[in-house]
C-alpha cells in the first residue's frame, strides 16, 4: 500500500514538473519578447491611433492568410493574379536557404507572400514580404508556418540575398521597428533606392499576435 502511495506521488510530482515545463515553454518566449521588444524598439511603435474595434477583429482573423494581416491595406482580391510568380529568398543567420517567396496568392502555409503592389526585387521601391511565426522552439527554416519565427534574432547589418529571374541581389539591414496592423503606410514605396521589407506577426507563439515586426533592409550594389 505505502509503494503504491509513494508511486502515485511520484507520478503526480513529475506530471506537475512537466506541465510547469510545457506552461513555461509556451508563456517564457513571449513574455521574453515583450520585455526585449520594449528595449529594441522603445520609440518606434505605431503613433496611429488604435481603434479597438478594428484590433480585436484583427486578433480574430486566419492570420496565415496575408490579406488579414493589415486593416485598411489590399483587399484579398489584390493577392490574387492571373498566374503565380515565384522568386527564392536566403538568410543564412536564420538558417533560412532559398524559400520561396510568392508573387499572388495569399496562403502563408504555403509560400512566403509579397505583398500586392509593391516593388519587384532590385528594382526601385520597397518588395514587401509577409511570413508566418509560431514559438521560436518549432521554428523549422523549411516550413513556412514558422519560417519567420526567428526574425527577431536580425540585427543592423545582417545580410539578406534574393534571387529574382536568375539574378541574385544582396540585401543589408538598416532598421527594425514595430507597429499596430493599423499602421499601413509601413507598406509604401519609396523610389530613393531598392528596399526589402519583412514582415511578422509578433510576440512569435502569441495567438492574439497585436503587433507587426518590422524589417526593412537596402540593396546593396556590386562595388
Amino acid at each position: 500500500m505505502m509503494n503504491r502511495k509513494l508511486i502515485l506521488r511520484l507520478v503526480a510530482v513529475i506530471l506537475g514538473i512537466l506541465g510547469i515545463t510545457v506552461l513555461a515553454s509556451v508563456v517564457f518566449p513571449i513574455i521574453n519578447y515583450e520585455l526585449t521588444s520594449q528595449q529594441k524598439y522603445p520609440d518606434l511603435l505605431s503613433p496611429v491611433a488604435e481603434n479597438k474595434e478594428n484590433i480585436e477583429l484583427i486578433k480574430e482573423s486566419d492570420l496565415t492568410r496575408a490579406s488579414n494581416w493589415f486593416i485598411g491595406g489590399a483587399e484579398r482580391e489584390a493577392f490574387y493574379s492571373n498566374s503565380v510568380s515565384y522568386y527564392t529568398i536566403t538568410i543564412s543567420k536564420l538558417k533560412i536557404n532559398n524559400a520561396t517567396v510568392a508573387i499572388g496568392g495569399e496562403d502563408l502555409s504555403k509560400n512566403l507572400i509579397q505583398y500586392p503592389g509593391t516593388a519587384i526585387p532590385g528594382k526601385r521601391g520597397n518588395a514587401v514580404i509577409f511570413g508566418h511565426s509560431v514559438l521560436p522552439i518549432f521554428f523549422n527554416p523549411k516550413d513556412y508556418m514558422t519560417m519567420f519565427s526567428t526574425l527577431p534574432n536580425l540585427k543592423k547589418g545582417d545580410e539578406i540575398f534574393v534571387n529574382y529571374d536568375g539574378v541574385s541581389y544582396k540585401y543589408k539591414v538598416e532598421n527594425m521597428f514595430e507597429v499596430m496592423p493599423t499602421d499601413i503606410q509601413v507598406l509604401e514605396q519609396d523610389s530613393s533606392d531598392s528596399f526589402l521589407t519583412l514582415v511578422t506577426c509578433v510576440p512569435p507563439g502569441d495567438p492574439r499576435k497585436p503587433k507587426r515586426l518590422i524589417v526593412r533592409a537596402r540593396i546593396v550594389f556590386p562595388s
